[in-house]
């Protein structure tokens, strides 16, 4: 009873709002929103099999050593409703609510932080279309006041997605050069650029750098990329010249180490994964490296005492000695290797330097003759080496090299893309999948043994969730092996 009373007191106040929720507050401060947001971020990204997995999985980087049974789906491109589903519906329900709720703020004073949250919207929509095509968009994230929203077309998204950039590096600004106004300054709450808002202007150049690459071939679209290069010019904030990561503090405490590393590397016993024991090296992927005399070889992937050794996907039949090794059993094959999984406290990549500077040589390529695309390229490489701690670039691509030395190869966009292909490699995989869909390249590209296609998948099937609460509005499930995204097209 005496427990009964002192709850009853403690609560008087507000004991007659019986519909307050106070899991669920309808005002919440936005330096307490940002970190969430920004963790959901980087838990889509390199949760297991969030974008970075399926991307490797798609582009022949990973397989699975000898006894386990991890990626069966994957190498049977068994690509129904229920196949990677969360990277829909996690993206929808966490991420792309909870910056949905920043972009909502309302009052000047939220400036920077609704221009980070209408950023961050952009980005993820960005992947969500290269994934599915149409997708829920000007009626999405309404939650109980439209429960089944619409399909916008995909083209149409990615307009807009430019125009809401646009406006929200104005609104950085508007914030900015408004003297009425106490703004509120994200700092230690922002775990991406710890309030620097001439970074997330980059940021929002950036992304859209991405989309305008993404349509680059496409028939009818060069008057339209080329006004947009110029107005990002214009703007003048540039692109981003190094990694963006969120790091909220991650380290070595229970729910609190970065995603990757609390799932492909060792929990906070220290004890290594099965995910990591289960993931490894493609055959492929290692010779080729070793063909290019790449030294991220050692980086990207684990090099066993015997030797690295790779194993193709879908292999059913795991030999009992292979290059007089016992077996391809995790000790013997090429894990994910230690320029990936760094510690539990390294920061969560959502777009590298490196796929800037390649996207960046594509465009120089395509709209300026290639003035600077070796510049470009070749810094593409160097950040690439940068982030997994390989050194110095230089005598890697001075070799006279197709696909490797800028000069001596033939097809330069092959180049670009081959070499955004490895540099993604294990960090934002997704991306090289995309360029793959539209490009084909890398060219030759292996496909698992177990398909049922000559082709790997070109997109996702729309999930489960959506056929059971919002079919009305579902299109018709796509040929994932034939119906391309719009820019593929």
């Amino acid at each position: 009873m005496m427990a009964v009373v002192l709850v009853l007191t403690s609560c008087s106040d507000n004991f007659g709002d019986i519909n307050t929720d106070p899991n669920n507050p309808s005002k919440v401060s936005p330096n307490l929103l940002l970190p969430v947001a920004q963790n959901y971020s980087a838990f889509a990204q390199e949760r297991n099999r969030g974008n970075n997995t399926l991307g490797n999985m798609m582009m022949y980087n990973w397989s699975q050593s000898d006894g386990f049974s991890w990626y069966t789906d994957e190498f049977l491109y068994l690509v129904t409703s229920s196949f990677y589903q969360q990277n829909f519906d996690y993206v929808y329900t966490n991420v792309l609510k909870q910056y949905n709720s920043l972009s909502t703020l309302q009052g000047d004073e939220n400036g920077y932080y609704k221009a980070i949250g209408n950023i961050m919207k952009a980005y993820h929509f960005n992947i969500l279309v290269d994934t599915y095509g149409d997708i829920p968009y000007s009626e999405a994230l309404a939650r109980g006041g439209d429960p089944t929203p619409a399909y916008d077309n995909a083209q149409t998204i990615y307009d807009d997605l430019v125009v809401q950039l646009s406006a929200a590096i104005a609104l950085i600004d508007a914030t900015e050069s408004n003297t009425n106004i106490k703004a509120l300054i994200p700092g230690a709450d922002d775990g991406i650029f710890g309030g620097d808002m001439l970074m997330w202007k980059k940021f929002a150049n950036s992304i859209k750098l991405r989309m305008l690459v993404r349509q680059s071939s496409m028939t009818g679209r060069a008057a339209y990329i080329q006004t947009q290069l110029a107005a990002i010019t214009t703007e003048g904030s540039g692109y981003i010249t190094n990694d963006v990561e969120v790091n909220i503090g991650y380290k070595a405490s229970t729910n609190q180490q970065n995603p990757k590393w609390d799932a492909f590397g060792y929990d906070v016993s220290g004890t290594i994964t099965n995910n990591n024991n289960a993931t490894c090296a493609t055959d492929y992927i290692l010779d080729y490296l070793t063909n290019t005399n790449d030294p991220r070889i050692d980086y990207i992937y684990e090099k066993p005492a015997t030797g690295h050794l790779g194993v193709m996907q879908g292999l059913q039949n795991y030999d009992e000695t292979v290059n007089g090794v016992d077996g391809l059993t995790p000790e013997f094959v090429s894990n994910i290797g230690p320029g990936i999984l760094k510690s539990a406290s390294q920061g969560a990549v959502l777009y590298t330097a490196a796929e800037s500077y390649f996207n960046q040589a594509e465009i120089d390529l395509k709209f300026n003759g290639g003035a600077n695309a070796k510049t470009l390229y070749e810094s593409g490489i160097q950040a690439s080496f940068t982030y997994l701690g390989a050194g110095n670039a230089t005598t890697y691509f001075s070799q006279a090299k197709n696909l490797v030395n800028w000069n001596t190869s033939t097809n330069k966009l092959q180049a670009i893309i081959t070499q955004k292909w490895i540099a993604v490699n294990g960090i934002d995989a997704i991306q090289s999948w995309f360029d793959y869909n539209r490009t084909g390249y890398p060219a030759n590209l292996p496909i698992s043994a177990l398909a049922t296609s000559a082709n790997r998948p070109v997109r996702l099937a729309y999930p489960a969730s959506e056929v059971t609460s919002n079919g009305l509005n579902l299109p018709a499930q796509p040929n994932a092996f034939t119906a391309k995204i719009f820019w593929a097209n």
